[in-house]
């Protein structure tokens, strides 16, 4: 794996990328350490930017996870499951990636990118499941930039020491993910807040209450201000 990095580059890491996202076991750590560590000089000869490792590695997890989730929606559980095992496919893994999906629904797309063997099946149940392409691409690619880049730039710090790391990399991977996890959550919860926040104030400013189902204050009481047109005479 390392040879064909070092030999094609930024091609390499959205090919292999694309592999282990298309549910083919390949570790990603292994692929976006190696890049970062490649974009910070630790092979002679090799000049690539962190940024282009990152982006091959985003676009290739894109790219690999649209093929899951098509072969989940288009071909069906039972199909996936028979030609899966050809390629190393595990009903195991595929019953994994579904109980989380099913646990926590599209949310679990969008998490589940930074769960150690979840990442790389979880597009399957969402096929399995007919999640929407748009949503189905945005949590994805919202789940695999913040992953993608922090491995990559991890690698880019560690430099010709990665695979001293990558050996053994349960450890940091789970450190890596809850930090990536608490990041996405806090995003989200800021998200929904300021969205809340925006909501209620352009209800102050129409003048209605903005908490759901709350109808709008009656009118006050009208007195009768008619004043007569002209003078009665007896």
């Amino acid at each position: 794996m390392q040879h064909l990095i070092i030999q094609y580059g930024y091609a390499a890491v959205f090919l292999l990328m694309l592999a282990e996202s298309a549910c083919i076991p390949i570790p990603s750590e292994v692929i976006m350490l190696f890049g970062g560590a490649l974009a910070a000089g630790a092979y002679p000869g090799v000049h690539l930017s962190l940024a282009g490792v990152v982006l091959a590695g985003v676009l290739g997890n894109v790219a690999g996870s649209y093929i899951a989730w098509g072969a989940g929606k288009y071909a069906g559980q039972a199909a996936v499951r028979r030609w899966g095992r050809r390629f190393g496919v595990r009903d195991h893994d595929i019953d994994r990636a579904t109980a989380w999906f099913d646990r926590h629904g599209s949310s679990a797309v969008l998490f589940g990118r930074v769960v150690p063997v979840v990442r790389t099946f979880i597009s399957l149940p969402a096929g399995f499941a007919n999640m929407p392409a748009g949503r189905f691409g945005l949590f994805t690619t919202l789940g695999c930039i913040p992953w993608t880049a922090a491995l990559g730039i991890a690698g880019y710090a560690l430099g010709a020491n990665w695979q001293h790391i990558a050996n053994d990399f349960h450890g940091v991977t789970y450190a890596i993910a809850g930090i990536v996890v608490v990041a996405l959550a806090v995003a989200v919860v800021l998200y929904f807040r300021r969205r809340r926040r925006d909501v209620a104030d352009v209800s102050e400013a129409a003048g209605t209450d903005p908490r759901p189902g709350t109808a709008p204050p009656p009118p006050g009481p009208q007195t009768d201000t008619q004043v007569p047109s002209g003078r009665h005479h007896r």
